[in-house]
């Protein structure tokens, strides 16, 4: 089978979507299957055997300089013009601008593919794939609807509101399109309930694949670091919980010997580093990011307990990935992280979200639980070998590719 995969950007080590194209991608060419991927900036890391299109685009939010504006040379099309426009307007343009790309491309490409894959981008340039006549096939992690709400009701002042409800303005067209794409596939039971109510797409053109973790998270050759916690937050959000994570933490630090490590990029001068300065423990907290996963799994293996203190997710890898290390969690009770860990308990504590004083009372009782720490690792390692792999997912997700080639078939002979 000759598969497009295609993401609007794609975070190298860690960031959900370049997780799923890296992995997802490495495994559909050991099964055989040719898969290219186009994406946008930041390109992916692959592996051997996956071939990279690269479709640029104006790359407004590079490090160091994020919203930059670019210079006249720069500009090459009405796409671009697009772009800057939009960022200039507060909105997010990339989904948007990178569909209108990706669709330009491949209606030139339309013999090369048997299906094509969409990693959440919900452009309306998906639908001129659809219609160019190839099989298309969307993969939505979870609606970012939840991340506008969490965000506005972070908000404290009526601009802040404003600028929130221009980036998000391309959620109109994500849920539009989501709702005229012929197979979805999403990683959880929450995240399907998710898509139905907030984009309404039907239930039926539903699959749920949950996610893998890659066979370099196995527990740790080193002995633990004593009184390490460890968080990873792909983005510097309040739908990430990393706040109420801090504010545990400064309460345990007061009685203990802590250090919280934090695989995280924060923004210079933005919420999370104030909030450490605020509380007075900047000398407890360390950040690491940029980082290979070789290195993310020591350090997820490094941790006496690891903690994902999200509001909602719409299935959380850095959970899996923790259980695959053997490291004891203290997690939220939302979105999939329940599915994630499992009905019974044994792989982790819940906590209701956003609830400081419950999240460090169990963060308390896990540290002074060496035994209990060591019975939740074992569980979570051996929950996590037996229903997350990502040959599994590529083997699941072949059989939804097949369905949506034999279904375009079928409108093509009536």
């Amino acid at each position: 089978m000759r598969i497009a995969l295609l993401s609007y950007r794609s975070k190298p080590h860690c960031g959900g979507q370049g997780v799923y194209v890296r992995h997802l991608s490495r495994e559909l060419v050991a099964l055989g299957h040719e898969v290219e991927v186009l994406s946008g900036q930041p390109y992916p890391v692959l592996d051997p055997g996956v071939r990279l299109t690269e479709v640029p685009s104006l790359d407004l939010y590079r490090e160091p300089d994020p919203f930059r504006t670019p210079r006249p040379g720069e500009i090459r099309d009405l796409t671009d013009v697009l772009e800057v426009a939009t960022m200039w307007t507060a909105g997010f343009p990339e989904p948007r601008t990178f569909g209108r790309r990706v669709a330009r491309l491949l209606r030139s490409r339309v013999d090369d593919f048997d299906v094509v894959h969409d990693n959440q981008t919900l452009a309306d340039g998906m639908l001129e794939v659809q219609r160019a006549g190839l099989p298309l096939v969307a993969t939505i992690h979870h609606p970012i609807t939840f991340d506008r709400r969490t965000d506005l009701a972070a908000a404290t002042s009526w601009r802040q509101q404003l600028t929130l409800r221009r980036w998000y303005g391309f959620l109109r067209m994500q849920g539009r399109v989501a709702r005229r794409i012929q197979t979805v596939l999403v990683p959880s039971e929450s995240s399907a309930r998710d898509v139905v109510a907030d984009f309404g797409v039907d239930r039926s053109r539903i699959t749920v694949i949950p996610l893998g973790v890659d066979d370099v998270f196995r527990p740790p050759s080193e002995p633990r670091v004593p009184g390490r916690i460890v968080a990873m937050a792909s983005a510097d959000t309040p739908m990430k919980g990393i706040a109420t994570l801090l504010e545990a933490f400064a309460k345990l630090r007061t009685e203990r010997d802590l250090e919280l490590l934090l695989v995280s990029r924060p923004k210079p001068g933005g919420r999370t580093e104030q909030i450490v300065e605020r509380l007075g423990i900047s000398g407890s907290v360390r950040f690491v990011h940029d980082i290979t996963d070789e290195e993310l799994a020591a350090t997820v293996g490094s941790a006496e307990v690891a903690c994902v203190p999200s509001l909602y997710e719409g299935f959380s890898l850095p959970t899996a990935e923790a259980m695959a290390c053997a490291t004891p969690l203290v997690v939220s009770r939302a979105g999939a992280i329940p599915e994630v860990v499992g009905p019974d308990g044994l792989c982790a504590d819940l906590v209701t979200p956003g609830d400081v004083g419950e999240l460090a009372q169990a963060l308390a009782a896990l540290l002074d639980d060496p035994a209990r720490r060591a019975r939740m690792g074992a569980a979570g390692r051996e929950r996590a070998l037996a229903e997350f792999s990502w040959r599994a997912v590529a083997e699941a997700t072949v059989r939804s590719y097949q369905q949506a080639i034999d279904v375009r078939r079928g409108e093509s002979t009536c």
